[in-house]
């Protein structure tokens, strides 16, 4: 499994309801909401985003309510993988739940810089800058965590 796309870089303590404001929150539609995603941060994100890209943040990626809708309209985005130095941990299960890959590396989190070009091993756990022509490591997916990416989700590996 790779990765290869263009960043979205964004800093500290990025909270759920930044990822998905609450007023979107009354509809399950996946697309509706990836249609928001980010909008009161960034709101030329949902017209930048292109289908592989990378969203890179600080400390504390994910924090505040454990819904579940912040990492979907992430996916849902096209966004393939999000690193950052660290994740809340709800934020952290909830992705791996839905089938987002996630990969904490604070030195990656801190050079990447927005617009970069990227590309992430999940086997080795390889971040290339392609850009900065600097290379970082982040721990490789253990073999059970990127067979539910793999499959989409939690529910869809148990159902294989």
């Amino acid at each position: 499994m790779n990765a290869h796309g263009i960043v979205h870089k964004y800093g500290d303590n990025i909270d759920t309801d930044v990822i998905i404001p609450a007023r979107h929150l009354n509809t399950a539609n996946h697309k509706e909401l990836a249609a928001h995603c980010m909008e009161d941060i960034d709101a030329d994100f949902v017209s930048k985003v292109k289908e592989g890209d990378i969203m890179v943040g600080g400390s504390n990626f994910g924090c505040g309510s454990s819904r579940e809708h912040a990492p979907i309209a992430i996916k849902e985005s096209g966004i393939s993988v999000v690193i950052a130095k660290t994740f809340a941990r709800i934020f952290f299960r909830n992705a791996i739940n839905i089938g987002l890959a996630i990969m904490e590396c604070p030195e990656a989190s801190e050079k990447i810089l927005d617009g970069d070009e990227i590309s992430v091993d999940f086997d080795t756990g390889l971040i290339t800058n392609i850009t900065r022509k600097e290379s970082y490591r982040a721990q490789p997916f253990p073999d059970f965590i990127k067979e539910i990416i793999a499959a989409g989700g939690l529910l869809n590996s148990i159902k294989k």
